[in-house]
């Protein structure tokens, strides 16, 4: 079960794609405009389908402001369908597009084929925050560079990435990282994440936030 996002002013094509999708098995969450967008926590999900035309702030808009922070599959919802427009809604970020009206078919298929392959693409590799992950390779890169980080750097990048907004304690990325028998001391995570910052900073990244009092997130 994928969790899914649908965005569009209009209730009762909402409510149609959220039905379908349901019954296809995954969790649907709704809004009718963007600016109810930005009120969600909109990171935690696998697909968003994002109507163009809406009042206030388009779709557009909304696209280039949360994919910086959402590597998810993006697929527009338009009227739209000049050759114009769906090129500019590619090039700021979105995957595809179904053009309005289409079939609840289509709708099924476009959803399933880009949520496939994502799981297949994050097998291998994770794309977060500015940091492409090659979880074979244990590599770290930015824009196709290589970050030159150490193993336990890397193990410490990898895990809060994986889990993205969610905090841990010093101790349990620890244990994470050095396992039950590690003979370093604890204090050593917040020598390593220091280093990461570091070695990040050059190229505008701080992927690393502390939460004061319990531990560090990945954002």
């Amino acid at each position: 079960m994928s969790r899914i996002l649908v965005v569009d002013d209009e209730a009762d094509l909402v409510k149609l794609i959220a039905n379908v999708l349901k019954k296809a098995g995954h969790e649907v969450v709704t809004a009718f405009s963007a600016y109810e967008v930005l009120e969600k926590d909109y990171r935690f999900y696998d697909l968003i389908l994002l109507d163009v035309m809406m009042p206030g702030m388009d779709g557009f808009e909304l696209c280039k402001q949360i994919r910086h922070q959402v590597d998810v599959p993006i697929i527009f919802l338009t009227a739209k369908s000049m050759e114009n427009d769906i090129m500019y809604g590619l090039g700021i970020g979105a995957d595809d597009y179904l053009t309005k009206p289409f079939g609840t078919g289509e709708l099924r298929a476009r959803v399933e084929a880009h949520l496939r392959r994502e799981q297949r693409e994050k097998k291998h590799t994770l794309h977060v925050s500015g940091l492409d992950f090659d979880l074979s390779g244990k590599e770290v890169l930015v824009n196709g560079e290589k970050i030159n980080l150490t193993k336990s750097e890397y193990l410490i990048c990898e895990y809060l990435a994986h889990n993205k907004g969610q905090v841990f304690t010093k101790e349990s990325i620890y244990e994470k990282v050095y396992g039950y028998e590690g003979e370093s001391d604890v204090s050593t995570i917040t020598v390593h994440i220091k280093n990461i910052r570091i070695k990040l900073k050059p190229y505008g990244l701080v992927p690393i936030e502390t939460v004061w009092g319990i531990g560090y997130k990945w954002v």
